[in-house]
């Protein structure tokens, strides 16, 4: 019998309300938390996140299945690649060498799959932008897959998941805004979600094998990251998720510098920077009073200082 630690569920509470809020931050945020916040291991915080992810992302998957916004087309040729990819991963990570240094290599690999991640949020929402001036495909209208490059996205995000968990809700999904620009945003975000479950699961499996899960801290992170989860879902259209992207991005963005060594200085700076932009985003697109009056102020300040 386990025993549950109330604060690592409390940790699986807030990461499960946001992955279920905004469908992003889940082993980018949560493995993160574990290594920096209760000071676990890099290798057993990836694996026992894995195991929580594989029991979390099925409740998001299962409701696009029923709505039918997954493009199984794309997953015909994601999925075959992905699977071994995600679980060769969990092994390589004995090449990075063994004790404190695979430590520390991890804690550098966390942060730069992190780091990576920020960037991918970033142009998804950029790219969000651009897609809305295009036409999008019709549920009916079928897609020409480009399998080479499908493939290669399926690889390539099946390693970095295996190997620290972050980018199979991130990394991929902008991987496919890049390659299919016309796909609907539900469509991308339900065919991701579908290819994320046997991807993490396959990883999850890896890391069981090679001895990287802890069940005692999975257990835990499990209790709250469920209900967290669905309170998240049910939030989610009513909440500023556009916002709340942003501060996750902030999150991550700080969380990855730090693991890199970075000064604080410096990682509050950058963090300052990117909440800037991301408030002055929001701010264009949303028509919230708040950014009415900062859309005020900044057209005042453009003309006094043309002026």
């Amino acid at each position: 019998m386990f025993e549950v630690d109330p604060k690592l569920a409390l940790a699986g509470l807030l990461v499960g309300f946001m992955v279920g809020l905004t469908g992003m931050g889940g082993g980018a945020l949560m493995t993160p938390l574990l290594v920096l916040g209760f000071g676990i291991d890099p290798t057993k915080a990836i694996g026992s996140d894995l195991v929580v992810s594989v029991l979390m992302k099925p409740f998001g998957a299962a409701v696009h299945h029923r709505a039918g916004t997954v493009r199984w087309e794309m997953i015909k040729w994601l999925v075959p690649f992905a699977i071994p990819a995600g679980f060769l991963g969990a092994f390589l990570l004995q090449f990075l060498g063994e004790g404190e240094e695979l430590q520390n290599r991890m804690k550098l690999a966390i942060g730069a799959a992190l780091l990576i991640a920020v960037a991918g949020m970033i142009g998804r929402m950029l790219i969000g932008e651009v897609r809305n001036k295009t036409t999008p495909l019709r549920p009916d209208e079928k897609l020409e897959v480009r399998k080479l490059e499908t493939a290669l996205v399926g690889v390539f995000g099946g390693l970095i998941v295996g190997i620290t968990s972050v980018g199979s809700g991130s990394l991929i999904i902008i991987a496919m805004m890049l390659l299919y620009p016309r796909l609907r945003a539900n469509d991308l975000v339900g065919t991701d979600l579908i290819q994320a479950v046997p991807l993490v699961g396959a990883a999850a499996i890896g890391h069981m094998i090679a001895g990287d899960v802890s069940f005692e801290l999975t257990t835990s992170l499990l209790i709250g990251a469920i209900p967290g989860t669905i309170i998240g879902a049910r939030a989610s259209a009513k909440a500023p998720s556009s916002v709340l992207k942003w501060v996750l991005a902030v999150v991550l963005l700080a969380s990855g510098l730090t693991l890199w060594g970075v000064p604080q200085p410096i990682v509050y700076l950058l963090g300052a920077a990117l909440a800037f932009v991301g408030m002055d985003m929001t701010a264009r697109r949303s028509r919230h009073p708040w950014a009415i009056k900062y859309a005020e102020i900044r057209h005042l300040k453009t003309r006094y200082t043309k002026k």
